[in-house]
């Protein structure tokens, strides 16, 4: 950053850090279709999860770094190494706008973690923003994703990107790597969020593909192929309002899941509640050996409904949300 930002964070008389208040929001994500054929290039549907925020607020200090949480309070030097991706994030965003100094950083977050929601890259972006506005320093989108994707590597080793851009979405999004479009969606999309209660393993399920396609690549590279062009129809089909094809695409998409050996039993079980419960698709999200389905529901009531009884079935928990209507293309 400049010179005149960086010293934006002093008290020009005291000469010490302004006790500015900096506020960082995100949201969680879900996948819609493409999780995995994504990481060979085909393209991904994502959406916004508003109904599971993420807010963090930030204060400069020129002390250690202090961290709030529900998962940890205390010093970061003293932190456990699950919060990594967490602290990736404040030290990079303290080295971009105020080097050399510490922060205090409390996070409030309603996204459970590792289960296929966002929740590393939404508590990353959040606590990256609130850093920064501590400083005085307002992030452009790309500044914000750039920095998000430092705290990403630590999480996931190699991410996409598309988390990173779809925590900080206002509408659905279409990732291609590394590009990311804005779907028009024609009419409000009911679905339902159920998540097992079991931790995701993304880098093992990405691995078990990998190790699948070197063995059959043929096999392997057809499903990808056919992941990728429900990413594609679903965009047409977010727009006219198609849900039933749609919802029947979602069904096929697990299946094929399944067969990449990215499922388990308890996203299978969660699927089948929401066909009994009369989804027009489920499928999980995400990178799946644990986490969440996402079902498709025709309104409110029954998204309710469903929830409830993903909820009674043997769901940790589950959440009604939708995608509103696109009043104009914005990311």
């Amino acid at each position: 950053m400049s010179t005149s930002q960086q010293l934006s964070v002093f008290d020009t008389h005291t000469g010490i850090p302004k006790l500015n208040i900096g506020v960082g929001r995100a949201h969680g994500k879900a996948i819609l279709f493409g999780e995995h054929a994504v990481v060979y290039g085909a393209p991904a549907i994502a959406f916004p999860v508003h109904v599971l925020p993420v807010l963090a607020n930030a204060t400069l200090t020129m002390g250690e770094t202090v961290l709030n949480s529900e998962l940890y309070r205390g010093p970061v030097a003293l932190a456990p190494t699950s919060l990594s991706p967490i602290i990736a994030a404040i030290d990079a965003a303290l080295d971009f706008v105020a080097p050399g100094m510490g922060a205090h950083v409390t996070i409030y977050s309603d996204i459970p973690y590792a289960r296929g929601l966002g929740s590393s890259a939404a508590v990353a972006s959040a606590v990256i923003t609130a850093v920064a506005q501590a400083a005085g320093v307002r992030l452009d989108k790309e500044q914000i994703f750039r920095l998000t994707q430092t705290a990403e590597r630590v999480a996931h080793g190699r991410p996409s990107g598309m988390d990173a851009h779809a925590v900080q979405a206002n509408g659905v999004i279409k990732f291609v790597l590394p590009r990311v479009e804005c779907v028009y969606v024609g009419e409000r999309v009911h679905m339902v969020i159920a998540d097992t209660g079991v931790p995701g393993a993304t880098r093992k399920a990405v691995m078990g593909v990998r190790n699948r396609r070197e063995k059959d690549s043929t096999r392997v590279d057809a499903m990808i192929k056919e992941l990728g062009s429900f990413s594609n129809v679903a965009v047409d089909q977010l727009g006219m309002g198609d849900l039933e094809a749609m919802g029947a695409n979602m069904w096929r998409a697990h299946e094929m899941l399944c067969d990449l050996g990215v499922s388990c039993p308890e996203l299978n079980h969660l699927v089948g509640v929401a066909r009994s419960c009369g989804a027009l698709g489920a499928k999980l999200t995400g990178g799946g050996v644990g986490g969440c389905i996402i079902a498709l529901a025709t309104s409110r009531k029954e998204a309710e409904f469903m929830a409830q009884e993903l909820k009674k079935s043997g769901a940790r928990n589950a959440w009604p949300t939708w995608v509103d209507p696109s009043r104009r293309l914005r990311s």
